[in-house]
């Protein structure tokens, strides 16, 4: 059976396409299983003077659900439908989070850092956020994020792991032991916590031009016993699943041989098929 666990809609504003429009591509494709996944609307900063089209709004979550779970009625029979959320983790901003994890009946939750106070580091629009700074620092306090979101009990997946790394931006490479003792000790947080990381495909087609792990990183999380599932990440249905296949490949080369899904925020572990 083949998923796609990680995706997002128009409702989130920098994505196209209605859920409907996800489903059926879905079903085209063959998947068994379709994560719908979109953004947590925004809890630290004023949505109305933030940059625009960040995340749906918070009146549209409710909507959203009652949307996913009517999908997941009417094409029960086709594919199987999962209600999930990629809920942010903003430091200080726990029990905002815990009340929308808490309020509705997720099948998972994705927990991903894209915040660092009020700057973004995944927006292609707040890359200048880097000047000025020392990335080792930025990276201490994004892998510090990491590791904290995964003990805090609200998630079921580690969302993009790497992400800091998107628009090419990192410690220069004599600091490269002190980066890699950042990440072992995100990964090894995430290990204790026993919860599931991704392997978003979607870092193929951003300027860092390699999934999200690395594969070197994809190897040490392995090493420690992360259990891992599948997202391509797509902002449109056609991008659906886009590259999963060589997500799929690298794993089965690594030898995985099984992948993690979800139901109620349970954990099943299936098969990986090529």
């Amino acid at each position: 059976m083949r998923i796609d666990y990680h995706t997002h809609h128009e409702r989130c504003g920098h994505a196209v396409g209605t859920l409907e429009q996800y489903v059926q591509r879905g079903i085209e494709l063959g998947l068994g299983q379709l994560g719908l996944s979109d953004h947590m609307p925004l809890i630290h900063v004023d949505p109305a003077k933030y940059y625009p089209e960040m995340a749906m709004p918070m009146d549209e979550l409710p909507r959203y659900v009652e949307e996913v779970l009517a999908l997941k009625q009417k094409y029960r029979d086709q594919i199987d439908i999962k209600l999930g959320l990629e809920g942010d983790y903003i430091e200080g901003y726990e029990d905002e989070i815990k009340r929308i994890v808490d309020a509705y009946p997720w099948d998972y939750v994705i927990g991903s850092v894209h915040f660092l106070g009020e700057w973004d580091v995944t927006d292609f629009r707040q890359t200048a956020g880097w000047e000025g700074r020392d990335p080792l620092e930025v990276y201490r306090t994004y892998y510090g994020a990491v590791g904290s979101a995964a003990e805090t009990g609200f998630y079921d997946i580690v969302g993009h792991f790497d992400v800091i790394k998107r628009f090419g931006y990192g410690p220069a490479p004599e600091q490269s032991a002190e980066q890699e003792a950042l990440e072992n000790a995100a990964l090894s947080r995430i290990a204790a916590s026993d919860i599931v990381m991704e392997l978003n495909a979607s870092g193929l087609t951003k300027p860092c031009a390699e999934m999200f792990p690395s594969e070197n990183l994809l190897r040490r999380a392995l090493a420690l016993g992360i259990p891992l599932t599948l997202g391509s990440d797509a902002h449109d249905p056609a991008k659906l699943s886009e590259n999963l296949d060589k997500a799929r490949a690298q794993l089965l080369e690594l030898g995985v041989r099984e992948v993690a899904t979800f139901d109620r925020r349970v954990r099943t572990m299936i098969a990986l098929t090529e």
